[in-house]
């Protein structure tokens, strides 16, 4: 547990306090870890011991506390405890797998975006490299002043990867621990994306059969009415979620699907399905929001790419779903019955919601005692002993603190956005994201998710095959975009995705006045589709959450929501008028808008950066330069760690057999 305002001797030791030799992270010229000077050390080391006299009694080194352990005078039995002192001479206790925890919640946002695996992964390369080093530095003091030579270069690379390769496991072992409650937040959370995605394209199929004789502004009407409570929904979806919470906030939109998905299926007439779409668009506009937040609060740093990339898939297959479930229902007689699936799922949300638990990090921000939040991280996390828990709750804390904006008015969620916009080192970055978001949505996508039926109709005998083919081929895309993302930049999936659909748009013009088949008018729409998914799909979000400082995250993706979501509407409300008057050159317009998009980000659109092992390595070299670190024994505090849990465990079951033979 991290203690930083009573720095005591962990070891039980007495009398003078006896300086450890620390080690400390500097860069050579390369960025490249290196030994430093032993007189910049000394000095560093006298400068420190200067700045810590009002310390009570500081840390024995490492080889006296392993002297008195092996004489059993440990006190606790515990290995020497690594810690930290910073310039201003605070302490911290934490070992070095509490340490790159740490940094794995304070430098990933507290959101579960598709995608974010890779940084995670680069964050826990870059600390288990970073800590390994300093293992290797203080090694070599201790050798050096055990037996006046330093460690000799395989010494080092030996001693390097063995600490580096444990240490990474055990900070990528919190993808291995699934807990009951963590299984059923991430089912009602992905059930919410499912029906965002089935109700995106329920109605792609049964126009001719829903009330036939309607004109075609009453169903575009009802079609772009999703979007018209989508906004609306992602804009008080944070406000939300701060005073009712995480939980409290998730079941409103449950209720709302529900109620939503009741109008719809007991619709008298076409002005109730564009009531019932509007509010299925609010539930969709908080969902959008709120499922990000509540699993990215509820999932370890390690886990949340994965549970965004769950989420995403659950969107995509929803839209697959509604398509699949169009051939049997999407006649006169029973297109009520593919409307009665949102409340069915809803219905079957209440049923779970008794098991999901608040966000710890919600309850922790109003109140840091708070026992229920400890409860909640102790059934989360699978954690059995106080201070686990206790350790588990400072990073919680400590990541709020970092990725807190500061405001006017901390309250007004609405100022945070405003602190983004005005704070000149990522103008560019919000600019970049709105554009993105304007692309992702003007490109057309949602005309093919929309009314792919429509658009298929004379292009091929039966519509509805090409658009369940189109939503297939959209499942598969999702899981190819996944690999790509892993290996390419996300520039590069930018133009790759831009320039793709932009040619896919023209073969289909020109398949449209017939200078090709009506299979490649197909085949482009596929692409279309593929291309999507590749770029335009998910980097826009997925650039929020790797390019914006974690504490702005929050207020960029609700900003790009609300973007996202009107373009949307727009989309929703003209593109059959499009399809009825400019004919065979309705793709015409999302062509240019994709060859605009293309231009920008060859010209304007940066890199992602900051996300590379070795960037990152650098970049928390920088950070840590001023941080002296001591006992960084990285297999002994494993070892040490996985020793007292054993003894702890067997203390608890002697007692358990004590109180079974009290009883009987």
């Amino acid at each position: 547990m991290t203690d930083e305002q009573e720095p005591l001797n962990p070891n039980g030791g007495s009398g003078q306090p006896s300086y450890s030799s620390g080690v400390t992270p500097s860069l050579a010229d390369t960025g490249v870890y290196h030994r430093e000077d032993e007189k910049l050390l000394q000095g560093r080391s006298r400068s420190l011991y200067a700045m810590s006299e009002n310390v009570d009694t500081f840390f024995n080194s490492r080889e006296d506390t392993n002297m008195r352990m092996s004489a059993g005078g440990s006190g606790n039995g515990n290995a020497p405890r690594s810690y930290s002192v910073s310039a201003n001479g605070q302490v911290s206790y934490q070992t070095p797998l509490q340490m790159g925890r740490s940094e794995l919640y304070e430098n990933l946002p507290f959101v579960a975006v598709p995608g974010m695996q890779k940084k995670e992964r680069n964050l826990s390369k870059a600390f288990a490299s970073f800590a390994a080093e300093l293992d290797v530095l203080e090694a070599d003091q201790l050798n050096l002043k055990a037996t006046h030579k330093h460690l000799s270069s395989k010494e080092k690379e030996d001693y390097r990867k063995s600490a580096n390769l444990l240490l990474l496991e055990e900070l990528e072992a919190d993808r291995n621990v699934v807990t009951v409650p963590l299984i059923f937040a991430v089912i009602a959370a992905s059930t919410s994306q499912f029906l965002v995605g089935y109700n995106t394209g329920v109605m792609n199929a049964p126009e001719s059969v829903v009330f036939p004789g309607h004109s075609t502004a009453s169903w575009s009407a009802a079609v772009a009415a999703f979007a018209v409570g989508g906004p609306f929904g992602a804009n008080f979806a944070g406000t939300l979620a701060d005073s009712r919470g995480r939980r409290g906030a998730l079941m409103i939109v449950i209720w709302t699907f529900l109620l939503g998905g009741l109008i719809q299926t007991f619709a008298m007439n076409m002005l109730a399905i564009i009531i019932a779409r509007c509010t299925l668009g609010l539930a969709s506009g908080l969902s959008s929001v709120l499922v990000p937040i509540y699993l990215g609060e509820m999932a370890p740093p390690t886990l949340r790419g994965t549970l965004g990339t769950i989420s995403q898939f659950a969107l995509v297959i929803g839209i697959l779903v509604a398509d699949l479930l169009a051939f049997p229902f999407a006649t006169e007689s029973g297109w009520r019955l593919l409307f009665v699936v949102t409340p069915i799922l809803s219905g079957l949300q209440l049923l779970c919601s008794p098991f999901l638990l608040e966000s710890p990090r919600w309850i922790l921000g109003r109140d840091p005692k708070s026992r229920k939040a400890r409860f909640i991280i102790k059934r989360l996390r699978g954690l059995r002993y106080e201070q686990e828990i206790e350790t588990e709750v400072t990073h919680f804390v400590a990541a709020s603190q970092v990725q807190h904006v500061d405001t006017d008015d901390s309250v007004d969620s609405s100022n945070a956005a405003v602190a983004m916009f005005r704070d000149k080192s990522v103008q560019r970055l919000v600019v970049c994201a709105i554009i993105l978001q304007l692309a992702q949505q003007l490109c057309g996508i949602n005309a093919v998710f929309y009314y792919s039926t429509m658009f298929f109709d004379g292009v091929i005998d039966n519509p509805l095959v090409g658009t369940t083919i189109v939503g297939a081929v959209n499942v598969v895309a999702t899981w190819v975009a996944l690999l790509l993302m892993d290996s390419c930049g996300r520039k590069t999936l930018i133009l790759w995705s831009s320039g793709g659909m932009f040619f896919s748009c023209v073969a289909i013009v020109l398949s449209l006045l017939g200078y090709f088949n009506n299979m490649v008018a197909l085949g482009a729409v596929n692409a279309y589709v593929s291309f999507f998914e590749i770029g335009l799909g998910p980097i826009p979000w997925l650039i929020v959450a790797e390019m914006f400082d974690a504490k702005y995250v929050a207020s960029a993706m609700s900003v790009s929501g609300q973007v996202n979501w009107s373009c949307n509407f727009i989309i929703g409300l003209v593109f059959p008028y499009m399809n009825k008057y400019l004919g065979p050159y309705s793709f015409a317009p999302f062509a240019l808008v994709l060859l605009g998009t293309f231009v920008f980000a060859s010209i304007w659109l940066p890199e992602t950066r900051g996300t590379t092992p070795e960037e990152l390595q650098t970049d928390l070299v920088q950070r840590k330069s001023t941080v002296v670190f001591h006992n960084i024994d990285i297999e002994g505090n494993y070892n040490a760690d996985l020793g007292g849990e054993w003894r702890m465990a067997l203390e608890q079951l002697r007692e358990e057999e004590e109180e079974a033979e009290n009883r009987t």
